[in-house]
């Protein structure tokens, strides 16, 4: 029973998510439940095939914000860990305006910065970093204070200078931390991107996947706007994977 349920586990996503689809398709049609309201599964797959061209391409205008503001975050968030790992007066500093950042919603804020920006697809960057940084920024400030202290002393009593003990300590320490960090502003840079998208969207910028589902919405087309969805979520389970497969290969490469 145990290696039945070991084999069947990698299915077993899978497995549910065609369940699930079966069971909405079945509803919809039983109950009769226009498209307009809630399409099926197959509408839903109608619509994108009826113009995958414009969706995709939408897709990799939204990738390359994403991916872009993750970068900018990864290299953020790592900056300001190791300023305030360097410096108290820093960490003072720094720490409360990272929180700010982070407990202000960007929908307030992006109309502000894609009018100071200018440049659209910087402006979209820009709110994307601000929504994904701090993971980063706090795992790795986490993990460069999570060298034990005993190690550090030993270090000390060696004569090791403060960059040797940061390069061969504490960096190496907070490496999982790092990774941790990366994978979650990896889906949250996602949300920024197109959050940004959406503010954009409705002040006329025609870009990513949010102006699609913007653009079916005030069309009505729901079957197009599902089939938007379903590509950003699909996204986001890939880039997660993604991120996590190279977690585990920087791991075992220690």
């Amino acid at each position: 029973m145990k290696s039945a349920m070991r084999y069947a586990m990698p299915y077993a996503p899978g497995l549910f998510a065609v369940a699930a689809l079966l069971l909405w398709e079945a509803a919809v049609r039983m109950t009769g439940v226009p498209s307009y309201l809630v399409p099926g599964p197959l509408a839903i797959i109608g619509a994108f095939l009826a113009d995958p061209s414009t969706l995709l391409l939408s897709l990799l205008s939204t990738l390359s914000v994403t991916f872009a503001a993750l970068i900018a975050a990864a290299l953020l968030g790592v900056l300001l860990a190791l300023a305030i790992a360097a410096s108290r007066l820093l960490a003072a500093a720094i720490q409360p305006w990272a929180v700010v950042l982070q407990v202000t919603p960007i929908v307030a804020i992006a109309p502000l910065i894609i009018v100071w920006v200018g440049d659209p697809f910087a402006s979209l960057v820009v709110c994307a970093t601000i929504v994904a940084f701090f993971p980063v920024f706090a795992n790795t400030a986490a993990g460069l204070a999570s060298a034990p202290a005993e190690l550090v002393d030993l270090f000390r009593l060696y004569g090791a200078s403060r960059i040797q003990t940061l390069w061969l300590l504490r960096l190496p320490a907070a490496l999982p931390f790092f990774l941790a960090g990366l994978r979650i502003s990896g889906g949250l840079a996602l949300v920024g991107a197109v959050v940004a998208e959406f503010v954009a969207g409705s002040g006329g910028f025609a870009s990513g996947l949010a102006y699609r589902i913007l653009e079916a919405g005030y069309r009505l087309q729901v079957p197009r706007m599902f089939a938007a969805l379903v590509l950003l979520s699909l996204t986001g389970v890939a880039l997660n994977l993604a991120l996590g497969a190279l977690t585990r290969v920087v791991m075992r490469s220690r």
